[in-house]
């Protein structure tokens, strides 16, 4: 059993669709999905944005359960302006599988291969960017995978982390990160959106180019995973 982790359904849907045999269950409160990719069991789970939730749901996930590797993935902000949208990346920093394995589950994919940070909240400004840049060593950001790779660890599990870069420096997430999403309530709160959008109605079109740059990340993701999985 090969366990796939996401932040959220919006970073998950395109893969979930390639998952055939699906089904839904919930353990301890936390639901997931199970499904196949040729003769691999996979089983989803959704781990929410930033610390508190992911280590609630994951420590639930984990318990008394075994699988060979545990894939994080989902969407990464890239800290500076050499990676782009839909650029891969393999984090290096905190993947645990064998080496050669990795080679062999990611022969065949244009992938960077470098570090992640965690970070605990959106980062919306080029140049706190630039500096998480200069003094992290990383490449991208997220909000989960620090605590993602501790319980695995924890737990003798095997982590690969994989992510696809869904804004940059240059093409900025299309408003205020505390506009496009609510971690308190892990959603975005529409009403907020609109007023925004009405208050600021230029950023429309950057919210549809914004809307349509990640569904085409989700797809490369996607690819990516269905790859990894059928060589693992």
């Amino acid at each position: 059993m090969i366990a796939v982790t996401f932040a959220l359904p919006a970073e998950s849907s395109e893969f979930l669709r390639r998952l055939r045999d699906k089904s839904h269950t919930e353990r301890d409160g936390v639901r997931t999905i199970r499904g196949k990719i040729e003769d691999r069991a996979i089983e989803v789970l959704h781990t929410g944005v930033g610390e508190k939730l992911c280590r609630q749901r994951l420590g639930k996930f984990l318990q008394d359960q075994q699988f060979d590797c545990l894939i994080s993935a989902g969407f990464a902000g890239a800290l500076d302006n050499d990676l782009k949208i839909g650029d891969l990346l393999f984090a290096e920093n905190f993947s645990t599988v064998d080496r050669s394995e990795t080679r062999a589950s990611l022969s065949g994919l244009y992938i960077h291969i470098a570090n992640l940070l965690t970070v605990r909240a959106l980062i919306d400004s080029p140049e706190e960017r630039n500096k998480l840049a200069l003094t992290s060593g990383a490449v991208a950001a997220d909000m989960e995978t620090e605590f993602i790779a501790r319980a695995c660890a924890a737990c003798g599990i095997p982590l690969l982390s994989l992510r696809v870069i869904s804004d940059t420096p240059h093409n900025r997430l299309p408003a205020p990160a505390n506009v496009l999403f609510d971690i308190e309530r892990q959603q975005t709160r529409i009403l907020k959106l609109a007023a925004h959008l009405l208050a600021h109605p230029s950023r429309v079109p950057r919210l549809a180019h914004f809307a349509s740059r990640i569904a085409q990340a989700r797809k490369i993701l996607a690819d990516a995973l269905v790859a990894v999985v059928r060589k693992l």
